[in-house]
């Protein structure tokens, strides 16, 4: 058996080494040797340190992909949830920080019961064989049966001497009550385990807020990347009807040279082939672009009607300014800090866990007063209190409050981990993106040179085959080779445009919606 002393000297170690172990919400050397450190300079370009500032989307010069951003943020349905989310975190911290605060609660109560009475069978009880014989004055005493005080029973026969000629009827009494009650509590943050709660309920709101932030920013770049792919779906549109108005125009004339007999069937069976390949082509891109019109608009919160037009022509670039070193992203990207804001939640709820295994202490009072008039319930007099404080000690729960904090424990690790995994994601995307930016670039000006000595070779070859110094083989695959060399120069285009967008999503650029634009200028006196 252990005696009381050793029980006390074992619970006072155990919560020493308690305070000692929750002085931290995370492990920062566990954080330093998970998260590389960041190098000065981009390992796909050295060049690129300077951080861009201002609106990005303004760098496109297209006032209507700066209309869709805006109608999206209004009426994007994923993004409002978010907001949504939003508020419901910051209420979710309010209601745990009224777990610092005491707690009042007031009662209030009232009843009315009913009582039965037989005054024959009472008068009878005291000696008397009935009723009759008996002054109204006396049953009066006995049983108050006079409530309108004229000194006759009520609703009972009496002679003129004020006896009773008649039995007496049952009378029913009825006995009010009321009560007020005030009841005050209040958990005393000893150790801090409330205000780790708390905190930790803070930086859940805070990782809400920098969701709506990373759920603006990508919107803004979903919609412009749609953007960009509609106009490269309506520009390859309207390249298979030019291939295909070509492939009719090449048909006729072969048909007609078959009419001459300088030409064969198998040149009329080779256009005609050629023709319907276009046309499927065509109706393909037909497809695709609306899918894609479709698609933007799902993200404004239209009806996906296949109505939005695109614009005639993709943007031209200027020059990067610049993506800012790579440690600088830790800090513009809201992504990042929203997992930084859940790890450090993770952290204290951990510590909070802990700390639930040490004593808990309350305060609590209560007042109340009774009586069977509404005045009585306010009358001081009455007014009976208790205050009282107890000390709550967990002693044995099967193991649950120790399996609780190593759960808690193991949840701030893992949310450590998968910190630290989106900084490494968000180095490989910014990496990416600015290989990608050169590299492009270098695509797009071959594929260019490519298509422009293509179409130049068509114009030559259907020169030649008009005049018989060319075969209907040379004109297919000079005008098939322009065709496939000016699809791929667009869609070098649009991939170009969209990974500028993706650039400015990794490095966390910045935009102005109107809404900013409208208080930037109202700061500025413009």
């Amino acid at each position: 058996m252990f005696s009381g002393k050793a029980i006390f000297r074992s619970s006072a170690a155990a919560t020493a080494i308690l305070m000692a172990a929750s002085c931290a919400s995370v492990d920062q050397e566990l954080l330093e040797a998970k998260l590389p450190d960041a190098p000065a300079v981009w390992t796909a370009d050295a060049d690129v340190t300077v951080a861009p500032t201002g609106d990005w989307v303004a760098a496109f010069h297209d006032n209507a992909l700066r209309g869709l951003i805006d109608e999206a943020l209004e009426r994007n349905n994923n993004y409002l949830a978010t907001a949504a989310n939003l508020d419901q975190a910051r209420e979710g911290a309010r209601i745990s920080r009224a777990n610092l605060l005491p707690t009042l609660g007031a009662s209030a109560r009232s009843s009315r019961n009913a009582i039965v009475t037989d005054p024959t069978s009472a008068a009878q009880a005291g000696g008397n064989a009935d009723a009759s014989g008996l002054r109204a004055q006396e049953i009066e005493d006995r049983f108050g049966l006079d409530s309108d005080g004229d000194g006759r029973l009520d609703g009972l026969d009496t002679d003129n001497d004020g006896f009773i000629d008649a039995d007496l009827p049952n009378r029913r009494l009825y006995i009010n009550n009321f009560s007020l009650g005030a009841q005050i509590q209040w958990e005393l943050d000893v150790w801090g385990r409330l205000t780790d709660e708390t905190r930790a309920s803070y930086k859940d709101a805070a990782a809400a807020y920098a969701d709506l932030e990373a759920a603006r920013l990508s919107l803004a770049a979903r919609v412009a990347q749609a953007w960009f792919s509609l106009i490269e779906a309506r520009q390859q549109r309207e390249l298979a009807e030019r291939d295909t108005q070509a492939r009719e125009r090449n048909l006729r004339v072969t048909e007609r040279r078959y009419d001459r007999g300088v030409s064969s069937s198998l040149d009329v069976r080779l256009s005609r082939s050629a023709l319907g390949s276009s046309q499927a082509n065509l109706a393909l891109r037909q497809r695709l672009e609306l899918e894609s019109s479709r698609a933007l608009e799902v993200l404004l919160g239209r009806y996906p009607s296949a109505e939005l037009e695109a614009a005639a022509t993709l943007p031209s670039l200027p020059q990067l300014a610049g993506a800012g070193a790579p440690g600088e992203i830790l800090a513009r990207r809201p992504d990042l800090a929203a997992a930084e804001a859940r790890m450090e939640s993770a952290g204290l709820r951990a510590r909070a866990a802990r700390k639930q295994m040490l004593p808990q202490l309350t305060l609590s009072s209560q007042i109340s007063t009774s009586g069977p008039n509404l005045a009585d319930v306010l009358d001081p007099e009455r007014l009976a209190g208790n205050i009282a404080a107890g000390l709550f000690q967990p002693l044995f729960q099967g193991g649950r409050l120790l399996a609780n904090s190593k759960r808690a424990r193991a949840a701030a690790q893992a949310s450590l981990y998968s910190y630290v995994q989106t900084v490494l994601t968000a180095y490989q995307e910014a990496e990416n993106a600015i290989a990608a930016e050169t590299l492009l670039a270098a695509r797009e000006e071959a594929l260019r040179l490519a298509y422009e000595e293509a179409a130049a070779a068509e114009d030559l070859t259907e020169r030649r085959y008009s005049s018989g110094a060319a075969t209907i083989f040379n004109l297919l695959d000079a005008q098939t080779r322009r065709i496939s060399s000016e699809s791929a120069y667009i869609q070098a285009q649009q991939q170009r445009v969209s990974n500028r967008v993706q650039l400015y999503l990794a490095i966390g650029g910045d935009f102005l919606t109107e809404e900013k634009l409208a208080s930037l200028q109202a700061e500025t006196g413009e």
